[in-house]
């Protein structure tokens, strides 16, 4: 999934769009090792598995999870990848204008 989201971080990075990754897998030292390996610039925090905070709050019962906000905070669209995953969040943009 990394590279559709590094393009799709690119293609909207003029945009009100944020891509926020959580990390479940080793700690900081391990993300930070893996967000330079794998050039990844968007935020990330790290959590503790599927029992960790985040993943509690939001009810993440294993990963990849992924949702798509819209502009209040609230989870519009659920589990989708690729393409589908940016057309998602292009016509929530497009809501705001």
């Amino acid at each position: 999934m990394i590279p559709h989201e590094k393009t799709m971080v690119e293609h909207l990075k003029d945009r009100p769009f944020a891509l926020i990754g959580i990390d479940s897998d080793g700690g900081r030292s391990a993300l930070v090792k893996i967000m330079k390996e794998q050039g990844i610039g968007w935020r990330q925090a790290v959590d503790a598995g599927t029992s960790g905070p985040l993943a509690t709050r939001w009810h993440v019962r294993g990963w990849p999870t992924i949702y798509v906000l819209d502009q209040n905070g609230v989870i519009r669209y659920k589990e989708l990848r690729g393409q589908a995953l940016e057309d998602a969040v292009v016509t929530l943009l497009k809501e705001k204008s």
